[in-house]
């Protein structure tokens, strides 16, 4: 053993629990805390993070990393020695520059901004959370500004959710897969002939938490390591290798936001739940990326949930729990319904070929707000605007426009939204990858078959948590980079075959 290694470790697990006490009071902030406990959860939020800050920048860790820098260079970068030491060095000289004081007080004023955005969204008031807006803004550049020699003052909080992407790269991502979709929707529109009707009827509450329930428990989420509880946007998170929590939301009137929030969230809590757990509480610990991890949500919503292979297998029983408003529905009018392409206002809800328009105006709207060529002012205009250029469609308020995210109300301006269309790419890559791996997964799917999925992914993925990048791990289970080709591919065949284009 290496005594040099073991104070490390026990170093980095303070941390990590430190933190981990932070994200229990984040969950119930968001869950079932009183309202009016907010402004002191932010002092409690802050303190954590100011000792957990402390903590990890300290000088031992630092003389730690250096130490130990021999050993690693001894190893293969794959082992899980020199992983170690290689992400907390990364992630040591990221937080070394940003003093603790400055941590604590971006935290205590998420929890602030989150609380006056849990009013604000249902009253439709911009003007109540405009300050608190302003204020992170102002928060985030300065976080920024902590990374010298930043080629665009959004990279830094890129990085901190997708390490190594800066915004000209995913700028120019987001852009060819902009020319390709905006062609796509445009003859899907001019085709029609379909609607999501056969969803949009009364179901009760209850009997969509139970359905759902069903659903993540067949796809592998194990209710002795986790649980499903309400909130206003769904979420996943993680206190230990053996519990983790996702949060969901229902509307009666439309089956697919409380089953499709299930899907999305259990895929998130299946990466953490098949991270290897000698990696808990060390930088290890985490899955890969923003990106990585929003592409398993998305593989578990869209390829499985919106397929029509599990609905071959799981309509029969959607039936039976609805008989009222699906008994006499045929899957072939189902399975488009949970299709529908149709450009809307809310992100949460868009289908698949129009969800990166939301976020690709987002991500621009970002990076206008942190360079200064947009104030906060005049944000719910410029939002407006986008939509209407982009999708065709206008918010008639702000709750269902510039206020319909929480990430901008809980976190910084800048590197969260990335992540979903990111997530989107990685996602069709990696799906395309399991189907050449496991030639009879439709039939298996069909069968309700999942865990074999599910294997196949702990194994090329979950289970490695940091120890690759991103970018490492499409490259090592795809064998290509992270690219456009796989998500047009899979929307030009899907919805080719739903709206009969040629």
């Amino acid at each position: 053993m290496n005594p040099k290694l073991d104070d490390l470790r026990r170093r980095l697990c303070e941390v990590g629990d430190l933190r981990a006490a932070a994200c229990v009071l984040h969950w119930d902030q968001t869950t079932y805390m009183p309202p009016k406990g907010a402004v002191s959860r932010g002092r409690h939020i802050a303190t954590l993070e100011r000792l957990a800050h402390a903590a990890f920048t300290d000088a031992a860790i630092g003389t730690l990393l250096d130490d130990l820098q021999p050993h690693a260079d001894s190893l293969p970068p794959e082992h899980p020695d020199a992983a170690l030491i290689r992400v907390a060095r990364r992630d040591y000289e990221r937080d070394v520059r940003v003093p603790a004081d400055f941590a604590a007080e971006l935290e205590e004023h998420a929890a602030a901004s989150y609380a006056a955005w849990i009013k604000a969204r249902p009253a439709n008031d911009f003007a109540a959370v405009r300050p608190v807006l302003e204020r992170t803004l102002d928060l985030s550049r300065q976080l920024s500004n902590f990374t010298p020699n930043a080629r665009h003052v959004a990279d830094p909080l890129i990085d901190r959710q997708d390490p190594g992407m800066t915004a000209s790269e995913i700028s120019a991502l987001f852009a060819e897969l902009r020319a390709r979709l905006v062609p796509l929707l445009r003859r899907i529109a001019a085709a029609g002939g379909n609607d999501d009707s056969a969803v949009r009827r009364h179901f009760p509450i209850s009997a969509q938490r139970d359905f759902a329930r069903r659903v993540v428990a067949l796809m592998g989420f194990d209710f002795e390591r986790g649980r499903i509880d309400d909130t206003a946007h769904p979420f996943m998170t993680t206190f230990a290798s053996d519990d983790v929590r996702i949060t969901v939301r229902a509307d009666e009137h439309f089956l697919g936001e409380h089953l499709f929030s299930a899907m999305h969230e259990a895929g998130h809590a299946l990466y953490e739940l098949g991270v290897d757990p000698v990696f808990e509480g060390t930088p290890l610990g985490d899955g890969a990326s923003n990106g990585m991890h929003e592409s398993q949500s998305r593989l578990w919503e869209n390829f499985v949930g919106r397929g029509r292979d599990f609905w071959e297998g799981q309509f029969a029983h959607l039936q039976a729990t609805f008989p009222d408003q699906l008994g006499t529905v045929p899957l072939d009018d189902f399975y488009p319904a949970i299709n529908y392409v149709q450009p809307s206002l809310i992100r949460t809800d868009a289908d698949e070929v129009t969800y990166n328009l939301h976020v690709m105006l987002r991500f621009d709207l970002e990076l206008q707000l942190l360079d200064g060529r947009l104030a906060v002012r005049d944000l719910p205009e410029a939002w407006r605007a986008r939509y209407v250029s982009d999708l065709g469609v206008e918010p008639p308020d702000d709750r269902d426009g510039v206020l319909q995210d929480v990430h901008w109300f809980h976190g910084t301006v800048g590197g969260a939204f990335q992540g979903y269309t990111l997530g989107n790419l990685i996602s069709a890559q990696v799906f395309a990858a399991a189907r050449r791996a496991l030639p009879d997964l439709p039939e298996r799917i069909r069968r309700g078959d999942l865990a074999t999925l599910l294997d196949w992914l702990r194994h090329s993925i979950y289970r490695h948590g940091r120890v690759f990048t991103a970018a490492e791990l499409v490259q090592r289970v795809t064998g290509a980079p992270i690219g456009v080709d796989a998500l047009m591919h899979h929307l030009s065949r899907k919805y080719g075959e739903i709206y009969g284009l040629d």
